[in-house]
């Protein structure tokens, strides 16, 4: 049945996905310090990816690639069981925070069809209205209070037909490469090899929790609209190895320059000229696995980027050096 249209979108069904019974069993994963730094940034992660498929009806949709898609989510979770799990948040101090999965915990999946925007716009380079988007993307489920805890979803999907043949599938909280690409057949590391008891007591600490388990928490929710719009800028390989020229000439002692290098600090040159000579941050994300020692396998299920920040003043972004 169909439920209520909302602006843009008329959600066609909304359901909850589980493991295979009995696939599992009651499992838990404990946090470490490179997940606790998360914590305190409570907005969750989005993430949209757009599909061009052929000869997609709504009949088709509803009654082929909606029970493939369940049934396929279903299959895979058995493997990845923290994404049908619970965040699970103890007052601070007691105890390290941990997601926990029993029987019967689910992923929230809404299947639903747009046919009030523009799929080559909301794929487009140029500027786009960010509200459109908002719909696209689904709400995690509810926050539970308990009596010495707070249980979190952590992750949700929803799956929009457009007309033309076009999929978006959209999800909300933290994705792993692997379950992306089960396909390639790699189970995920579930032991908890970053093991540094000071830094998660650390961390824990300064991530403010009790301030979470303190009050009537709720997932924060996407807001529009909005005055806000997302373009995207492309670098192309002849703007690169021109910037890479520019820096070698005038640092000929830099024995390598990467692309990234050049990249970033070419936005940062940009950035800093909308300001005067004030102090301008620039924030990227670092991968850590191949930077611990010994290194962390790829396969290792939990969080290991870390952000990076650089400071300076705009003035000197700006200069001639």
């Amino acid at each position: 049945k169909e439920m209520d249209p909302l602006p843009n979108l008329t959600v066609l069904e909304q359901s909850e996905v589980s493991p295979p019974p009995a696939a599992i069993g009651r499992r838990s994963l404990l946090l470490t310090f490179l997940d606790i730094v998360w914590l305190a940034h409570s907005e969750p992660a989005h993430s949209l990816f757009f599909y061009e498929l052929q000869l997609i009806t709504r009949t088709h949709f509803t009654e082929t690639i909606i029970p493939n898609l369940k049934q396929s989510l279903s299959l895979t979770l058995q493997h990845f069981f923290p994404f049908a799990g619970k965040l699970t948040l103890f007052p601070t101090g007691t105890r390290i925070p941990e997601i926990r999965y029993v029987e019967g915990d689910s992923v929230a999946v809404t299947f639903a069809e747009c046919n009030n925007l523009d799929f080559n716009d909301l794929i487009g380079n140029h500027p786009r209205e960010c509200d459109q988007f908002y719909h696209l993307i689904p709400l995690l489920g509810r926050t539970t209070k308990v009596s010495d805890y707070i249980i979190i979803p952590v992750f949700a999907v929803q799956v929009t037909l457009f007309p033309n043949h076009v999929l978006v599938i959209a999800q909300s909280g933290g994705v792993d490469e692997l379950f992306l690409a089960n396909g390639s057949g790699t189970l995920p590391i579930f032991d908890r090899l970053v093991q540094y008891p000071k830094l998660d007591e650390s961390y824990l600490n300064n991530v403010k929790v009790e301030e979470t388990y303190n009050q009537e928490y709720k997932l924060p929710r996407l807001s529009g609209p909005t005055d806000k719009v997302r373009a995207t800028f492309i670098l192309s390989r002849t703007t690169i190895s021109g910037l890479k020229k520019l820096v070698s000439t005038q640092l000929p002692t830099l024995a390598y320059i990467s692309s990234f290098t050049v990249a970033c600090a070419y936005i940062w040159n940009c950035l800093a000229s909308l300001h005067n000579d004030e102090v301008v941050l620039f924030v990227f994300a670092v991968d850590c696995r191949s930077r611990t020692d010994p290194p962390i396998p790829e396969a290792y299920f939990g969080n290991c980027v870390m952000p990076c920040l650089n400071v300076a003043r705009a003035s000197v972004l700006t200069g001639k050096e």
